[in-house]
């Protein structure tokens, strides 16, 4: 399984990690990346918020964490 969890064949998940790292590649996709994980990954939930708001942040970390997961793999040649 890939990094999301997904059965696809090599050469498409190489696609895809390539694929995210270059629309997050330079200087304004580093930006945009530390944007979305300035609001996912670091952000900080307090005890007032109930499971469903909870639960959605967790949804955004995992896509944020899929990204740079796939931007590693692309910047490594790693393979699935």
């Amino acid at each position: 399984m890939s990094v999301d969890g997904v059965g696809r064949s090599d050469e498409a998940e190489k696609r895809i990690n390539e694929a995210l790292a270059l629309c997050f590649s330079g200087a304004n996709g580093e930006f945009a990346l530390k944007y979305l994980r300035s609001i996912t990954i670091e952000r900080v939930m307090g005890p007032n918020f109930d499971p469903n708001s909870l639960a959605h942040i967790e949804g955004q970390r995992f896509i944020v964490g899929i990204i740079e997961q796939r931007i590693k793999r692309a910047q490594q040649g790693d393979q699935p």
